[in-house]
């Protein structure tokens, strides 16, 4: 019984697949406007688990994502005065840094690592806003 609910919910989200990405995307800018970030904690596991992407593909695509939508909120910040440039210019050259060479490690791992590694950063992260 459980697996016919399993195979009509992934019938139903097949079906509707654009309706999810849209929703999930909508949902992904809203969180990455209003936090400053986090948007790709919601992008990668609705590509991985909802639309059926590879774990690497997931990853890429949420970069090429996650880029604009940073860039946008990060002027939005600007815009109102909340954007503190003596700490955002330092940051961003380090997450420039940080993704050339996470986007190099991506290429050389294998699928299971990466959804290891980036579920073990949710966690940790997930963990220390709870007690944090």
């Amino acid at each position: 019984m459980l697996k016919g609910l399993f195979g009509e919910i992934r019938h139903f989200i097949f079906k509707n697949k654009n309706i999810f990405a849209i929703i999930g995307g909508a949902v992904a800018g809203f969180v990455n406007g209003l936090f400053g970030g986090g948007g790709g904690m919601i992008i990668v596991p609705l590509l991985l688990f909802v639309l059926g992407y590879t774990a690497k593909s997931a990853h890429a695509t949420a970069i090429l994502i996650i880029l604009p939508l940073s860039l946008l909120s990060g002027l939005f910040y600007a815009f109102f005065g909340t954007l503190n440039w003596n700490i955002g210019l330092p940051v961003s050259i380090g997450v420039t840094v940080g993704g050339i060479v996470g986007a190099f490690l991506l290429s050389k791992l294998s699928s299971k690592w990466i959804i290891l590694i980036f579920s073990i950063v949710m966690i940790i992260a997930g963990g220390k806003m709870i007690l944090f």
